[in-house]
């Protein structure tokens, strides 16, 4: 079902939003389609948009929807029959030391700290603005559906990673993952497993992993993970290879 008027509920209105510089593609511009209003969308009707290809932000449930590109893809993993490859093994071999605690949305400022390393890892010289903390709370902190957030330490009792994960009744939607930037063992790569291992315990089909992109080197890591299926045309398919 590609089509919003094509969801279970029909309470939800979608609008388009302006153009804004696309966070992928250099000199691409995007747009997203946006579900509203907001506070009717709880776990259920989320669990159905999510379905659809979207995904969220905050109280912000959005999917792409550009003029002349269709580059972004939903993936999900299948989680019960997922094979995990030669590194991924050795990944979660070396991490193995790592404990996760599990818990609900709440400030942490040692997590913040956390994610200011990260951030200013992932975009050298863009620096910090005071509103930093303001976006962190409405990006990773506010949801109305149920959503976990997921802090795992080494055996020292350093913090190394926090996930933020939304809970579905079909699977787990990865909204975001936040690590040591300076940590050797692929955390990022870790996390996705210790998800992946999460969907199999609870019988959880899928783990949703946003948006794929093949040409950018970002998104790489998402298709390591086999198999998965992309939402395309209006229906999920399997990956050929």
């Amino acid at each position: 079902m590609s089509d919003p008027k094509d969801l279970p509920a029909k309470i939800l209105q979608f609008y388009t939003t302006a153009e804004y510089p696309c966070s992928y593609l250099p000199q691409h511009a995007a747009r997203s389609q946006v579900a509203a209003p907001t506070h009717l969308i709880d776990s259920e009707l989320y669990g159905d948009l999510v379905r659809n290809g979207f995904r969220r932000s905050g109280l912000f449930t959005y999917r792409p929807h550009c003029d002349q590109c269709a580059a972004c893809l939903p993936i999900r993993v299948d989680a019960l029959h997922f094979q995990a490859s030669r590194t991924q093994r050795r990944v979660w071999k070396r991490q193995a030391p790592l404990s996760a605690h599990i818990t609900g949305l709440r400030w942490d400022e040692e997590h913040f700290a956390l994610y200011e390393r990260y951030q200013c890892h992932r975009h050298p010289g863009a620096g910090m603005d005071d509103d930093m903390q303001s976006q962190y709370r409405q990006f990773l902190l506010t949801s109305r559906v149920d959503t976990r957030l997921v802090e795992f330490r080494d055996a020292a009792g350093t913090l190394k990673i926090v996930s933020v994960i939304d809970v579905l009744n079909d699977g787990l939607s990865a909204v975001y993952t936040f690590f040591d930037p300076e940590a050797e063992g692929s955390l990022g790569t870790w996390a996705v497993l210790w998800q992946l291992e999460q969907c199999r315990k609870a019988g959880l089909p899928w783990l949703y992993l946003g948006y794929w992109i093949e040409e950018s080197r970002k998104m790489t890591y998402k298709s390591a993970f086999r198999p998965y299926e992309i939402f395309q045309g209006g229906r999920w398919v399997p990956s050929s290879s």
